[in-house]
């Protein structure tokens, strides 16, 4: 392994402050394994951070605030979800539900199959590492009803309202041939 590879593979982590409250980043061989609020629930191990660092997180900021302006539909990095099997296919599921649309906890259940539980799939959907890369803020209650979110139900409603505005946008530009 050279320095270089070494120096890659070290886990570390930065916060940066956002509209919505810092945001807490981890990455590790340089894909992001963690994106937590504060009070993130589940609490994740702080010590699976590393250390604090300013550098090379630049891509993820620029991404964030572009998404955070509704300036950005999609998110374009390297993205390691870390979790059982099940978990990681419920994180795939969510990872398809198109930006500005919503399912239910029990929508995804049935696209698993095998007598998975819409509660099985929420416990899934809440232990998602990477909150805002993959979208668990889309999953809702089966009668529309904002449950659960690691940021807190004010967070998910920020995030469901933003993407909302967005795409109302994009259809008025569409309508008015502005686009």
């Amino acid at each position: 392994m050279t320095a270089d590879t070494a120096a890659a593979a070290v886990t570390e982590h930065t916060v940066l402050a956002t509209q919505l409250g810092k945001l807490t980043i981890v990455r590790d061989a340089g894909s992001l394994v963690g994106l937590y609020f504060p009070r993130h629930w589940p609490r994740p191990d702080r010590a699976a951070f590393g250390p604090r660092t300013g550098r090379g997180f630049g891509d993820v900021a620029r991404q964030l605030d572009e998404y955070l302006a509704g300036d950005r539909g999609e998110f374009n990095l390297p993205l390691e979800a870390r979790g059982t099997e099940f978990q990681r296919r419920v994180w795939d599921l969510v990872a398809q539900v198109p930006y500005g649309q919503t399912t239910t906890y029990g929508d995804l259940s049935r696209c698993l199959g095998d007598g998975v539980s819409a509660q099985e799939v929420g416990a899934a959907v809440g232990r998602n590492p990477l909150c805002i890369l993959i979208p668990c803020r889309r999953v809702i209650g089966s009668a529309g009803k904002l449950t659960g979110y690691a940021g807190g139900l004010d967070r998910k409603r920020a995030l469901l309202e933003l993407e909302q505005a967005r795409m109302a946008r994009v259809r008025r530009a569409l309508a008015t041939g502005f686009w």
